[in-house]
């Protein structure tokens, strides 16, 4: 890939004063992004929850609304 520069080069950019300045009125030059930004990743997790730690967590629910259900059973009885 070549290398852009992003900043612009402020004496061939239209709209800028001598120095870099934005005169009143004039809508400054856009900012461009720069190409390869950011670390490469190369671990990405699969999307979702695996399928071992959701059923655990399902499990556990299970087990307290259970409980929860026959508290309430005992205290009508």
């Amino acid at each position: 890939m070549s290398y852009v520069n992003p900043d612009p080069e402020p004496e061939r950019t239209t709209g800028l004063e001598p120095g870099g300045g934005v005169p009143p009125g004039e809508t400054p030059p856009a900012e461009s992004s720069m190409p390869e930004a950011g670390p490469l990743e190369r671990h990405n997790p699969p999307k979702g929850w695996a399928k071992a730690p959701l059923a655990l967590i399902l499990v556990v629910v299970v087990l307290i609304a259970a409980g929860f259900l026959a508290f309430a059973l005992a205290m009508i009885f």
